[in-house]
């Protein structure tokens, strides 16, 4: 190997990226523009790192398919760290095989690792498990088994298996131990603190606190009948009920469940549900719809009984009905719990991972622009948002989830 090539890369192993750039400056064979293209990522100058990893990978070609699978790799990672989910999980899979057929499995299981955190930021649940399932971390490099513990403990939390996500993250902090590399000991640690801070709040007819995350789980087994409003829907024992694309049937859902077991008048329902103050007989007929709808729903667990007033929920065998609150409420929570992770986000990922459209992420961007909740870096197509850490609980439960009722 070229000295200076293998200098740089010794400096680039060690963290020292201006070092290794001093080696490689303005060289341009395949080998030097990788590495000059790692050295930009570790400086965080992604689009010029994600150039020149481009152009490493066309000049490497198939004829050198390892080097060639490792420049896809480093991309794939950079895309990421950007916020930008260019790069398909079976491109990914194909790099891996490669690099796996030519003997470097560290590499070979780094792209899985990024194919799985893609698609846990986009919220596929099920999709991260099936993958990070398939990752053997025993004989990676220190380094590698932090990063997939720390995956695994994140995505079991957000499916809400708490004990399974002690048990990956005390893995995951013996290996950043052992690794010593001080980012990894620090994610282990803000990992930690979604253990301890509060993730929701529990309101029942007379009372409302915050409750942690193995609190919720414990509660989603339980006996009581839930009305979870960070997932949209209602969970009794084992069984789920999706109101997720139910806006209306949910809002009548919250409003009974919140008032339960009292009744909740009609013109209060309606107020709440069709945000309108001039109720006519069309809102009442809607309405009625409207509850023999969820009433549908929700048979035989719970009816929904109509009084003289209004609507009143019952359940069909002794229970507590609660509600589980977000510890933010509004439709930009989950907007804002995307943005805490501290990476600038484009509007067209923000789309992706909360299933919207570019519009309406890019009104309620600008609102929060407006509030001084977000601020923008770049312009035009390179625009990109960031916003400051949620302070006082975990996010967790506010980040989109395709599959909640898993």
């Amino acid at each position: 190997m070229d000295a200076s090539i293998d200098a740089a890369a010794r400096a680039l192993a060690a963290g020292d990226s201006l070092t290794a750039l001093r080696h490689i400056a303005l060289r341009d064979e395949p080998a030097a523009l990788a590495l000059r293209g790692i050295a930009m990522a570790q400086l965080g100058e992604y689009p010029r790192a994600r150039e020149l990893l481009r152009r490493a990978a066309r000049r490497f070609g198939h004829r050198a398919p390892a080097a060639h699978a490792r420049c896809v790799v480093a991309e794939a990672e950079v895309a990421l760290a950007m916020r930008e989910f260019t790069t398909r999980p079976r491109t990914l899979v194909a790099a891996a095989q490669a690099l796996a057929h030519q003997g470097d499995h560290a590499n070979a299981m780094q792209a899985r690792l990024i194919a799985a955190r893609g698609v846990l930021l986009l919220g596929r649940l099920d999709a991260a498990s099936g993958m990070l399932h398939d990752i053997d971390a025993q004989g990676l490099p220190p380094a590698l088994r932090a990063v997939a513990a720390l995956l695994e403990c994140e995505l079991a939390l957000r499916m809400l298996r708490v004990a399974a996500a002690q048990a990956a993250l005390a893995s995951a902090e013996s290996a950043a131990r052992a690794a010593a590399v001080p980012q990894l000991v620090a994610e282990v640690a803000e990992m930690r603190t979604n253990f301890a801070r509060p993730a929701a709040r529990l309101l029942t007819a007379t009372s409302e606190q915050s409750v942690r995350l193995d609190e919720v789980a414990a509660l989603m087994t339980s006996e009581a009948w839930v009305l979870d409003a960070c997932r949209h829907g209602v969970r009794r024992g084992g069984q789920w009920t999706a109101l997720t694309r139910r806006p209306v049937l949910f809002a009548i859902a919250r409003a009974l469940a919140t008032a339960w077991p009292r009744e909740v008048p009609r013109g209060v329902l309606i107020a709440t549900v069709f945000n309108t103050r001039r109720p006519d007989d069309s809102h009442r007929a809607r309405l009625r719809v409207e509850v023999g709808r969820l009433r549908a729903l929700l048979a035989p667990a719970a009816r929904i009984t109509a009084t003289a007033g209004g609507f009143a929920l019952e359940l069909a065998a002794p229970a507590t009905v609660v509600v589980l609150a977000p510890p933010m409420e509004g439709q930009r929570a989950s907007l804002l719990a995307l943005l805490a992770d501290g990476a600038a986000w484009s509007t067209s990922a923000l789309a992706l991972a909360l299933n919207a459209s570019q519009r309406t992420v890019q009104r309620a961007l600008v609102e929060l622009l407006a509030e001084g909740r977000v601020r923008t870096i770049g312009r035009a197509r390179t625009q990109r948002w960031l916003a400051p850490p949620l302070a006082g609980f975990t996010p967790i439960l506010l980040l989109p989830a395709v599959s909640p009722a898993a």
